[in-house]
């Protein structure tokens, strides 16, 4: 079984689509993908489906949609029920998708963001890109993308979401320490635009432009995130991007070095 959450939920087996069309099953297969491995208890998938109110049938539909994800299953495995309750589990107090870890597009990003970011911790940057991107690659839009999450769901999102941000943000600052600034402007100008309150993409994009010899526009960065913050949130940025506006308009020379010990106190 191949499950996909990385965008619009995608199940197969055997090269057959068991994605329910149904919107509560294809929320309980979501929610089972993500915690592939591990027992999802019945009270979690009830609040998943109805939040704080569910109807005094709940346990009893819950146990239907859980048949018919196994019927998906068992059509496309071609055997006896049996077969699809062996890869849908019961277990006491819930359910559990079993699966192999690398049969859940998460776990592969999750895998590769982890080699990448210790690639990247070992100074090895060229390795720690090409991991990255592919962790990236991974992703086909927002995760569960045709799902109308509930709280547990929701909660799932919001963490992956941030991993990707994380990884992206990783992967840009190991091509700049390869030197690729002006290949990342037209990322960066897009990504700044789409986060306009996110220092660390700022801070790349003003670093990547001042090497590129474009300084006015680097301060322009800055003085758009200033005036967001300020009039959204009533802040100033912070003394780490104020540092970094101050060594623009001096030409710090540390601007114009990639290793990472030299930027340390710019980006970290």
């Amino acid at each position: 079984m191949q499950i996909k959450v990385l965008g619009p939920v995608e199940a197969k087996v055997n090269g057959r689509s068991v994605t329910p069309t149904a919107a509560k099953p294809r929320q309980i297969l979501a929610l089972l993908a993500l915690h592939s491995g591990s027992v999802v208890s019945v009270p979690t998938l009830v609040e998943e489906l109805w939040d704080d109110r569910p109807p005094r049938s709940a346990r009893t539909t819950l146990q239907t949609y859980i048949l018919q994800l196994r019927r998906l299953i068992g059509d496309a495995l071609a055997t006896s029920e049996n077969g699809a309750k062996e890869v849908l589990v019961t277990r006491y107090g819930g359910y559990l998708l079993d699966v192999p870890e690398e049969a859940v597009d998460v776990h592969e990003f999750e895998r590769l963001a982890r080699a990448g970011q210790n690639a990247y911790d070992a100074d090895d940057f060229a390795a720690a890109s090409r991991l990255l991107r592919s962790a990236l690659e991974m992703w086909r839009g927002p995760a569960v993308v045709d799902v109308r999450p509930g709280m547990p769901l929701g909660v799932e999102v919001v963490r992956l979401e941030e991993a990707r941000l994380g990884v992206l943000e990783t992967r840009i600052e190991a091509d700049m320490r390869l030197g690729k600034h002006k290949s990342l402007l037209s990322e960066l100008a897009v990504l700044t635009v789409q986060h306009p309150m996110n220092e660390h993409l700022c801070a790349q994009y003003m670093i990547s432009l001042f090497r590129a010899g474009r300084q006015w526009q680097a301060l322009d960065a800055f003085r758009a995130l200033r005036r967001t913050l300020v009039d959204e949130l009533g802040v100033e940025p912070s003394a780490r991007l104020q540092q970094l506006q101050h060594a623009i308009v001096t030409s710090d020379p540390r601007l114009d070095r990639a290793e990472a010990r030299q930027l340390q106190g710019l980006l970290a």
